[in-house]
């Protein structure tokens, strides 16, 4: 049996979805185990204690980060210059990860947070959607008129949002949003990440992704 990276993912996990994307774009080949979040293996998290996804094993060291696996996996080889980007598109990563992400999740998982007003936290996320959209509404991607590696690490969070009210969303006026998302969920490199696989098992079949 080939010995490759391990990739410990969860489908629809947005951190794990970039992770995958990133991997996919620099045609390194891991060998992935989808696990099941409510039923975590004794080996993924021996791996890594924090035991959320995505988490990467290669022979010297754990990646347990996805921002970091991106990075992993582009300096590795990338092909289509996702990192050849400015700083302030790590800055829009940055902000994505932090205020955005809360507000994402007081927004998804409001019945969590009873302490917080649903209504601000939304708003508070749309005040980084404007930003994106301001700057979509001048080019195609984020960075200029090619991806980069900020549209593909900001992307799964921004789909993540949209599905908590897709109608809500869509009335929004994000209309180059809009676009940018709608373009990434139609997209054969979407579809092929978003495949379907059976939780692991110790001593099955290697998967190799992508």
């Amino acid at each position: 049996m080939t010995t490759l990276p391990i990739l410990w993912s969860f489908r629809r996990c947005p951190y794990a979805m970039r992770a995958r994307l990133a991997i996919q774009s620099s045609m390194q080949s891991v060998e992935l185990r989808e696990i099941v979040l409510r039923n975590k293996p004794a080996p993924f998290l021996q791996a890594s204690a924090k035991g959320t996804v995505p988490v990467l094993q290669l022979p010297d060291r754990v990646i347990d980060e996805s921002r970091d696996i991106m990075m992993w996996a582009l300096g590795e080889n990338d092909p289509e210059n996702w990192l050849d980007m400015p700083p302030d598109g790590f800055d829009l990563i940055t902000t994505c990860e932090g205020p955005f992400k809360a507000a994402l999740d007081h927004t998804k998982y409001a019945v969590r947070y009873p302490e917080l007003d649903e209504q601000e936290e939304r708003e508070k996320a749309m005040v980084f959607l404007r930003v994106l959209n301001d700057r979509l509404s001048r080019q195609s991607y984020l960075m200029g008129d090619d991806r980069r590696l900020a549209d593909m690490a900001i992307l799964p969070f921004v789909r993540q949002f949209a599905n908590t009210d897709r109608d809500w969303f869509d009335a929004q006026g994000l209309t180059a949003v809009n676009r940018w998302l709608d373009e990434f969920l139609n997209s054969k490199r979407f579809l092929s990440v978003m495949t379907k696989y059976t939780p692991w098992q110790d001593g099955q079949d290697q998967v190799l992704f992508p």
